[in-house]
Parts: structure tokens; sequence; C-alpha cells
């Protein structure tokens, strides 16, 4: 394969400091060479300009850093569509989650209708009158479905970027009321720690990429590391315990190997500041290594 590594290292759509060093810490972890041992093609674009929190003003307490989340997207989007058009794989290290406004709004330009697989601990599906915090990285996955304020649904292209009905979110142990009820009046699927424990990573995994890749042309997966369980990722912006395991996430990134549907990836939430010896940049490089055909045998 071509693929082609984005860093964006984003800290305006969260209230915690750090996730902006992620993206070096996955490339010190050599993300690179080792999809090259792998036999894919890969190039690094470098890293996208991203505003430093300190020098700007948060504006609204409902969507905080607003006008600067949304010009980065569009240079996201904008990035993340031309790989694509030239046949290559968008891998985005992140930075907290609101990078997924430009990659996958971004995918969708490329290619028209895409599905994605979220997962993550939470659902990511706030607006600016549910929202606790204001904080926009917990917005995102609502914008892209079309919910929430028109400035972010509107980001990278008129109207909702991805069918809500296309979208499983994997993992979820942690929704605020506001955004249960949002997510299912959008129909979103939502995967959450009960059905792993009840049905296991295979299965659930495996319906989640059936429903997000029905109709569409290629699914996005967009990985927060704090869905695994803070015991093996502890170094994430917001962790929360009862993940899933070290195993249980590489077995759901070889399904999505196995898949053959994979167009993009997004890695997010990598916080060198609360990690142990670049533990949880490494965990997200071995998973990235799976998700694009890694095997044990």
């Amino acid at each position: 394969m071509e693929i082609t590594l984005i860093g964006v290292p984003m800290d305006l759509g969260a209230d915690r400091r750090g996730v902006d060093m992620g993206p070096s810490a996955i490339r010190y972890a050599n993300l690179d060479e080792k999809l090259r041992a792998l036999g894919h093609a890969v190039h690094d674009a470098g890293t996208v300009n991203v505003p430093d929190p300190a020098t700007h003003a948060a504006g609204d307490a409902k969507l905080k850093y607003l006008d600067q989340i949304v010009t980065c997207a569009q240079v996201v989007a904008r990035t993340v569509r031309d790989c694509i058009e030239h046949t290559s794989i968008p891998i985005v290290l992140g930075g907290d989650h609101s990078i997924a406004l430009g990659s996958i709004g971004g995918a969708a330009n490329a290619l028209g209708e895409v599905g994605v697989i979220w997962m993550d601990a939470h659902g990511d599906f706030n607006s600016g009158e549910t929202t606790p915090s204001g904080n926009i990285h917990g917005m995102i996955l609502a914008a892209l479905a079309g919910y929430g304020d028109p400035r972010l649904v509107n980001a990278t292209g008129e109207g909702r970027r991805v069918d809500p009905k296309r979208i499983a979110i994997v993992g979820a142990r942690d929704l605020d009321e506001g955004e249960r009820r949002l997510l299912r009046e959008a129909g979103v699927h939502v995967y959450t720690m009960t059905d792993i424990d009840r049905r296991g990573i295979s299965d659930v995994t495996g319906e989640a990429l059936a429903l997000a890749g029905e109709g569409t042309r290629g699914i996005y997966l967009s990985f927060d590391l704090d869905v695994v369980d803070p015991t093996e990722a502890p170094g994430v912006g917001t962790p929360v315990p009862g993940g899933i395991t070290y195993r249980e996430a590489h077995l759901a990134m070889e399904l999505v190997a196995e898949s053959g549907r994979l167009v993009g990836m997004d890695l997010v939430e990598v916080n060198p500041i609360l990690d142990r010896q670049n533990h949880t940049a490494m965990l997200a490089t071995e998973l990235a290594l799976s998700a694009l055909g890694k095997r044990i045998f």
C-alpha cells in the first residue's frame, strides 16, 4: 500500500494540555520504519500548523476555539482528500479527537459516502447545547453526522459528511446524558463495553465493519487510545477505567485489515506527559501495524 502520515498537533479541542505532542511521540516509536518493514511505501507529509491555545482566546464557552479548529480542519481535509485521490491511505496522528473533523471530512470529500468506525471510550456526540464542558473534541462525531453548530457541520463541505446509520462507535463507556439522546435520535450504532463483554470483540467488530461498510466507498477508522484500558494505555487525554485489553485492540485491528475496506485512520489522544516511557505511543504504532496487515503468523 501507499501510506501517508500526517501530523496534527491539536490540543484546542480539550482542556488538558499535552496531546499536541502525540504526533511526535508516535513518530518517535518508528511508525514509518515499521510500516516500511511490512512492505508499504510510506510518505510523511509533515505536520499541520495548529495555533497555540496560550496565544488565542477560547471564545464562546460552549464552543471553545471554534474558529481555530475549523480553520485547521479545512487544512487537514484538503491534505487527506489529496492523499486518497492519489491512492494513498492517510494515517492522521493526533492530537485531540477534533482532528477527525478534517480527516473524515476530507475522506468524504474524496470518496463520497464513507462509513466510520469510532473506537473510543466516549461518544463525542455532544452539541453546543448538550456539552458539559464546551470542549469541541466531544462534538466532532455529531458534527460529521450533521448535528450541532452549523460552523462545525459545514466546516469541510455543505451538510453532513457521514450518514449516522453508517457510524459504529466501539468501546463506549462514558456517555453524557445529552449525547445519549442525540445518538438515539440519529440512529448511530453504539457498542458499549457491556456489548463487548457479552459478545466478544470479534463479533462486535465484525458487525461494526458490516454496518459501516454497507453501501459505502470504504471505512474510515478513528481510533482514540482511551478506548484501551488505562492500565495498558496510560498516556491519554481522558482516561476511563474498564476499557478493552491489549489483545482485544489488536484483534479488532486485524479484523479491520482483513476487511480490505480501510481508506484512512486516525490515532488520537496520545498524551506523552501522562505516559510511561512512551508506552501508549508505542501501542498506537503497534495497532496501526495490525490495521495495515501485520499478523502474528
